[in-house]
């Protein structure tokens, strides 16, 4: 039994830099290779022995929902003309001990305010987060490695309290993130002293910023609450854990494995080729065609 048993996804973003193809289908259900952002960020948590799923989910977001539901049609078309393999694919989307919970966000009101909405059904526990537009592969998961989820679950385990994924950035583009101050720079988990939201690069206290996975204390709801609004006039989940700094442990986690920006094209493209080249049934094909173009 993991010592995290909930996690929260916030999926109420409207997704604007990819439109048009966000009109209608939200950001996380576009597809890598063969299976949407989504997925990919549900069975990391599965994978780290998580079977509580908290959506918070917003307007137009309803195909996330469907997605993790029974599609009676569909299922019953692959068993009557035989499709076994397809049919236990589908079924593999929710396993049968995974629970889904959806809430809505009813406004825009940033990453703060998103995870403030799941606090009821959350309860009193730690939890973790997962960003679904940050596509993260543990360094050796294809091989049944640890996903990075499973590694933060450990570092909690060993070290009780708050844990957030922290990469190295180049300096200019600090301000794309929240980034720490941390004691130890060089250690894999290291007490962070400080957080600033999105500073620019000659104020940045380091270059070690915040990705998409974070585990937390539900000390977090009533920092969010009280905080006022911060960068770009939005609740700022960095602003909420900084403001716990000094009161309880939050510690920053160098992961093993590689994040893809899902939310930018650059990133997203990225994803998909290197999945590509991942898959058995794709590389040899991808990779003539990569080098034919890159001939």
């Amino acid at each position: 039994m993991t010592s995290i048993r909930k996690a929260v996804f916030p999926v109420g973003g409207l997704g604007t830099r990819f439109l048009p193809a966000t009109k209608a289908i939200p950001k996380e259900m576009l597809p890598v290779v063969d299976k949407p952002l989504m997925q990919y960020a549900v069975e990391e948590a599965y994978a780290a022995g998580i079977r509580q799923m908290i959506f918070v989910t917003g307007r137009n977001k309803r195909a996330i929902e469907d997605h993790f539901d029974t599609a009676y049609e569909l299922e019953a078309e692959l068993e009557a003309a035989g499709k076994q393999q397809l049919l236990d694919l589908v079924h593999s989307i929710k396993p049968d001990d995974m629970d889904c919970f959806y809430v809505r966000q009813p406004r825009a009101l940033g990453l703060g305010h998103a995870v403030l909405c799941a606090e009821r059904l959350v309860g009193d526990e730690p939890f973790a987060v997962l960003l679904a537009d940050d596509l993260m592969i543990g360094a050796n998961q294809m091989a049944g490695g640890p996903t990075v989820l499973q590694q933060m679950v450990d570092a909690f385990a060993s070290s009780p309290g708050t844990v957030l994924a922290v990469q190295d950035v180049p300096r200019a583009d600090t301000r794309r993130y929240g980034v720490v101050d941390v004691h130890g720079v060089n250690q894999r988990l290291a007490e962070v002293f400080g957080m600033v939201e999105k500073p620019a690069p000659e104020k940045a206290p380091s270059t070690l910023a915040v990705a998409g996975r974070y585990i937390l204390t539900p000390a977090v709801f009533d920092s969010i609450r009280n905080q006022p609004r911060g960068a770009g006039g939005e609740i700022q989940l960095t602003d909420g854990i900084a403001a716990l700094i000094g009161r309880e442990k939050v510690q920053a986690f160098r992961y093993d494995g590689q994040r893809y920006d899902c939310g930018s094209k650059e990133g997203f493209l990225q994803a998909t080729i290197d999945l590509a080249l991942a898959n058995p049934e794709l590389r040899d094909s991808v990779r003539a065609h990569i080098q034919r173009v890159a001939g």
